[in-house]
């Protein structure tokens, strides 16, 4: 093991591997900083990019368009009270107020530091666990495979935006895309419709630029030709420097939200939001003078800016281990490895792992260089908060259009990309949440194979031989209506809490 480690760091000792890593956070911060550009619709147009680089350099140059976007997103939030990114919605509880107490440089500067320092070390927690969990995924069969699937499926419809049913709606329709083309046991062709390209099947990159990019792009279209986006009063990082004595003093909210961000990462579809406001919550509940929280306190930025990004690395260990994208970031990446000719799973680990501990090893760089570039530029970034994102329109489209097309050379990818932009632009405006869509159209295949194999082993009585063999999967399945429920309960909680204390 110390072998691996020791081969994988070195792998990493590379000047263009470091300059992609910084390269990746600038981008990602620049894009966050961005209000109404996402890290989700950045990760999308780029993600072709890496498809043309060595692995050692595609995917850490992704982690870091991750890392700098999550953090990017608190830029805006706090000088403008606009949240660049899903993540830092729970940051315009306490840093705008700060802003306006002449205090914006401080927030951003803790902002900064709490999401480096809880993204490194969830990123070190994951790569200590990450191998005993692929180690144990590699004695678990079929039937075990299928329950933690279904769980994760019913884990993302109930976690999405939207309500319960309109996830599900999404999650069905994800699951007859992925139906299109061969079934994976049998290689017979199906729901073709007579129309010879949906033999080969959907591919995933047009269907993730499609859902994720192109409604980004037409509906900052539709309201610049509206008139709603007017020009934002950019503010400046003003006021005093952040001192050490705040960060100590914030020390113990930063590891509690920590704690819970890495914790809350490793559920598929439950991500950065719900971390960050059980983060604030936690710490307002912890404080000993819980009413300045709200009126720019600065553990009030520490804890939702630590528990977001302390989820980053943790979602790897769904991704790597099972092949089960936690988010629609963690998706993307997803494409970057299957691109790559790496199938994320337990056997990754044993054919690629020095390969795989050298990506992880690389979110840890990414950290570092976060709190350098971070620091040398979040006051330029501060400063292109209002600037007008029209100009920049036509490049996400033409970098959109041109990675769907380049990766394959076909023509019928830039169909599907259209069609599945303007129904992600459908489902944007009728409030329907995409992520159970892309999560059903990638985990449906590892899903129809780890049933259709049960059904095998079993001999044609399935209930009896999960009941008489299987306990694992007997218990993942009578436990998943309980997760299921407090996973809702949590959800309601923290939708009824968002609005009360923003106030």
């Amino acid at each position: 093991m110390i072998e691996m480690f020791a081969e994988a760091t070195l792998m990493l000792m590379r000047f263009d591997v470091i300059a992609m890593i910084a390269a990746g956070l600038t981008l990602g911060m620049l894009v966050g900083a961005l209000p109404g550009f996402t890290t989700v619709m950045a990760m999308a147009i780029v993600l072709p990019i890496s498809f043309f680089m060595e692995p050692i350099l595609g995917i850490p140059f992704l982690i870091g368009v991750y890392k700098g976007g999550i953090f990017g997103g608190s830029i805006p939030a706090i000088l403008v009270n606009i949240p660049g990114t899903g993540a830092s919605v729970a940051t315009t509880l306490d840093g705008p107020a700060m802003t306006r107490n002449g205090q914006s440089r401080k927030a951003l500067e803790i902002a900064l530091v709490a999401s480096a320092v809880a993204d490194f070390i969830s990123s070190f927690w994951t790569i200590i666990v990450i191998g005993i969990i692929a180690a144990i995924a590699l004695l678990i069969g079929p039937p075990e495979i299928a329950a933690i699937l279904i769980l994760s499926l019913l884990v993302i419809v109930v976690s999405s935006s939207g309500n319960f049913l309109k996830g599900m709606v999404m999650l069905l329709i994800g699951c007859f895309l992925a139906m299109i083309g061969q079934d994976p046991i049998g290689a017979m062709v199906r729901f073709d419709f007579g129309f010879h390209p949906l033999q080969a099947g959907i591919h995933l990159l047009p269907l993730i630029i499609g859902l994720f990019a192109i409604p980004e792009i037409l509906i900052a279209i539709e309201r610049r030709r509206a008139n709603v986006v007017e020009k934002i009063e950019g503010r400046r990082a003003e006021g005093e420097r952040l001192r050490w004595s705040e960060i100590v003093g914030c020390g113990k909210t930063i590891m509690r939200s920590t704690v819970l961000g890495a914790g809350i990462g490793m559920i598929p579809g439950v991500g950065q939001v719900v971390a960050a406001f059980m983060g604030y919550s936690a710490a307002k509940n912890a404080s000993s003078h819980p009413e300045t929280f709200g009126k720019g306190e600065i553990e009030g930025v520490a804890a939702p800016e630590a528990a977001n990004n302390a989820v980053n690395g943790p979602t790897m260990v769904p991704l790597l281990t099972l092949g089960i994208p936690g988010d629609n970031i963690t998706a993307i990446m997803l494409g970057a490895f299957v691109a790559q000719g790496l199938r994320p799973g337990p056997q990754l680990f044993q054919e690629q792992g020095v390969l795989v501990y050298s990506l992880l090893i690389s979110m840890l760089i990414a950290c570092v260089l976060l709190l350098v570039i971070g620091y040398l530029l979040t006051p330029l970034f501060a400063r292109i908060v209002s600037i007008n994102k029209a100009y920049l329109l036509p490049l996400m489209l033409l970098f959109a259009v041109a990675g769907t097309y380049v990766y394959r050379s076909n023509i019928m990818d830039l169909y599907f990309m259209i069609a599945f932009g303007i129904f992600g632009y459908a489902a944007r405006k009728l409030e329907f949440d995409v992520t159970p869509l892309v999560m059903g159209f990638i985990l449906l295949p590892p899903l129809e194979y780890a049933v259709g194999q049960s059904t095998l082993l079993s001999r044609g009585d399935l209930f009896g031989y999960l009941v008489s063999s299987r306990p694992i999967t007997v218990a993942v399945l009578v436990l998943a209506p309980i997760l299921i429920l407090w996973i809702a309960h949590r959800q309601r909680k923290i939708a009824r809490a968002a609005p009360a204390g923003s106030g």
